[in-house]
């Protein structure tokens, strides 16, 4: 179904070079606005896990409670991606984006002042519907405003940047400001982003109307928003309870018939939520593929280094946090030069890559130890590991969404931060919990290490395979000064 995208294409009136990637003025600034979105986003997804034994004691939460902290978010953000981004297509991206911006800004404040539990976590609650609003949508306004090649890849190279920066300064800044100010700062942080934001929004970013209003496709809407609902609260809960539970076994079998049933509603539905046919590009399956592994391991590979610090090495939270604030700065060199590499090899052969860079450096955190000399080995493996974990991401956005009309860029870049959502949610329950219930602390760690690296290094072989070569022509990437 067509879609009117005639004001979307463009963040204002100038002609966008083929042949360059210098931005004008306007494009910065509506970048700045897109980017800060994401990685206010990213920082809320960390900011608060340090804080979390201090929260629950001014709140009055159990330790089996405190989950609710980080699932609460989790829950509508994961959820409500792909329903969101599909609205945002039909009735409106920036529109839809500001509303998310506004929520979340509104929801932080909630947070920040919580009186109690109850309405913590729905401070929490809303942010991640919140955050459901404005990834997608920020990310599909991204692309529609820059054209696709060498301005696109800058773009995606610098947001992407900024969402692995995100998630490693919240981890650094989480810890800092409930040491010097309390835990209620961390919320705050995210609503200062939220009001510098806003205001700024209106004026620079354009919005996409349709014609003609097309339903909803309502059963498809329920079936996928439930299914991930159900799949995410399963695994989240699973993560701190095991997969014996039978919360976690009934949550987990209705989330994987919904989204079965999901499937079968797209393929007889007139106007479906998914294109099935976009599911079956090799682009689309196979590059969401290498988000999924990328996205899931890596988180795994940061929360059992955090337990290997601390419980093994004796590291203060705070020596914890500069470890990975070195692989933060690490992650943003590699977002400098990711879209050169993109541009010199195309967005296939560098999600390849990087998929088995990150496979090798995390192989090599196997031979971590209890002597003080490990601490070296583990900054310097996982910050290579997250060089190439940042290559992945933006290789693997780019291959997803490059050849996709305008008007389903929100579908796609929704499947694009669906993979993300899940792909954060589903690592530490798969393997994480193989470290926390082993006996030895450091062997559980080197399993999970070892299994972690299997599996990137495999999703590497199968993405190369799945997307076949990657057809794009050196001289074009000569012509368009990324070599």
């Amino acid at each position: 179904m067509a879609i009117d995208t005639t004001e979307t294409t463009s963040a204002s009136p100038t002609v966008h070079s083929p042949l360059g990637t210098r931005l004008s003025t306007r494009d910065k600034l509506v970048l700045f606005v897109l980017c800060a979105a994401q990685f206010m986003v990213a920082l809320d997804f960390s900011v608060l896990n340090v804080a979390l034994p201090v929260l629950g004691k001014d709140l009055g939460m159990s330790q089996s409670a405190l989950q609710w902290a980080v699932t609460a978010f989790a829950l509508p953000s994961g959820g409500f991606l792909l329903l969101f981004g599909r609205i945002g297509d039909l009735y409106g991206r920036r529109r839809l984006f500001l509303t998310g911006l506004a929520l979340f800004g509104t929801a932080s404040l909630l947070a920040t002042f919580a009186w109690d539990p109850a309405s913590f976590l729905t401070g929490r609650a809303l942010q991640g519907l919140g955050a459901a609003a404005i990834v997608p949508t920020g990310m599909s306004l991204l692309t529609t405003t820059f054209p696709e090649g060498p301005a696109r890849d800058r773009a995606l190279g610098i947001s992407g940047t900024l969402l692995s920066l995100g998630f490693t300064v919240g981890m650094v800044a989480g810890g800092v400001l409930t040491d010097v100010l309390s835990w209620r700062s961390t919320m705050g942080l995210l609503s200062v982003f939220a009001l510098i934001v806003l205001p700024l929004a209106p004026g620079l970013l354009p919005e996409s109307r349709t014609p003609d209003r097309p339903r909803l496709d309502v059963p498809g809407a329920v079936t996928v928003t439930g299914g991930l609902l159900a799949l995410i609260y399963a695994l989240s809960t699973a993560a701190e309870r095991g997969f014996g539970g039978t919360d976690v076994i009934v949550t987990l079998a209705a989330g994987v018939l919904l989204l079965a049933a999901f499937v079968y509603v797209e393929s007889r539905a007139h106007a479906p939520l998914v294109s099935l046919p976009m599911l079956r590009r090799r682009t689309v399956a196979w590059g969401n593929l290498g988000g999924l592994v990328t996205f899931s391991m890596m988180s795994t590979v940061v929360f059992v280094l955090t337990l290997y610090l601390q419980e093994t090495l004796g590291l203060s939270a705070f020596e914890t946090g500069l470890v990975f604030g070195v692989q933060g700065v690490m992650s943003a060199v590699a977002g400098v030069y990711a879209p050169k590499v993109i541009g010199r090899f195309g967005a296939r052969r560098t999600l390849v890559g990087s998929l088995a860079g990150q496979g090798l450096f995390v192989a090599g955190l196997v031979l971590l130890n209890a002597h003080t000399w490990s601490i070296w080995l583990a900054t310097a493996a996982v910050s290579l590991a997250s060089m190439c974990h940042l290559g992945a991401i933006i290789s693997y956005g780019l291959t997803v969404t490059s050849g996709v009309p305008d008007e389903e860029q929100g579908l796609a870049t929704g499947l694009v931060t669906s993979t993300q959502q899940v792909g954060l949610t589903i690592g530490i329950p798969l393997l994480g919990v193989l470290a926390t219930t082993s006996s030895d602390l450091l062997a559980g760690v080197h399993t999970v290490l070892a299994l972690d690296a299997v599996i990137v290094l495999a999703a590497a072989v199968l993405v190369a395979t799945g997307l076949g070569r990657d057809r794009s022509r050196p001289v074009e990437a000569e012509a368009l000064g990324l070599r």
